[in-house]
């Protein structure tokens, strides 16, 4: 199996993010419905269609553009670019992260750093990165998988407005109103 940073990338964030994992508060409330099994599905079909490099996949192998190092360089610094973000969101959120929809125990609402910019920093960063990862490979099958993971994460980031609604009340109605879900000053 060849690896190359793309690769590398992708192990250190889930290795991070694996680690950070163990360094959270206690959830007081946890959503388990079937919106999360969609979710879920929606993400492991896009890291399928991303990473899966070795099965032919037909037509979603099409290469959109031809193989070339511009293409490669743009797609790792995006990849890059995004990855940082996360992480920037990842730190600032501290110990309220979670990978499921939950209430943390003594829950903060974080507006400051990236959550300025959008509210949902993490999922941006993870988009941005896997567009730069779909952009380096070039392949049609990617840029679906980006696809995938964004109605994903945005279904998931409804599910966590409406938790942060009821925890937060106005507060959180005012942050939805003067920022942005993913993307600074457009969505």
């Amino acid at each position: 199996m060849n690896l190359d940073i793309i690769d590398y990338t992708w192990i250190f964030v889930a290795v991070v993010w694996l680690a950070a994992a163990f360094r959270t508060k206690q959830p007081v409330r946890q959503y388990s419905g079937a919106a999360r099994a969609v979710q879920i599905v929606l993400l492991v079909l896009a890291v399928m269609l991303l990473f899966v490099r070795r099965v032919q996949m037909g037509y979603l192998g099409t290469r959109l553009f031809p193989p070339s190092n511009i293409a490669y360089t743009i797609g790792v610094v995006l990849l890059f670019a995004g990855v940082l973000f996360a992480f920037w969101a990842r730190f600032f959120l501290g110990r309220n992260w979670s990978g499921e929809i939950t209430v943390k125990q003594d829950h903060q609402l974080i507006r400051s750093g990236p959550y300025a910019l959008v509210r949902h920093p993490i999922y941006s960063g993870f988009i941005f990165a896997m567009l730069g990862t779909a952009i380096a490979f070039g392949q049609l099958r990617g840029f679906l998988g980006v696809v995938l993971a964004a109605i994903g994460w945005r279904l998931k980031s409804l599910i966590e407005e409406r938790y942060m609604v009821e925890q937060f009340g106005a507060e959180y109605t005012n942050y939805k109103q003067s920022v942005k879900a993913l993307v600074p000053f457009i969505w």
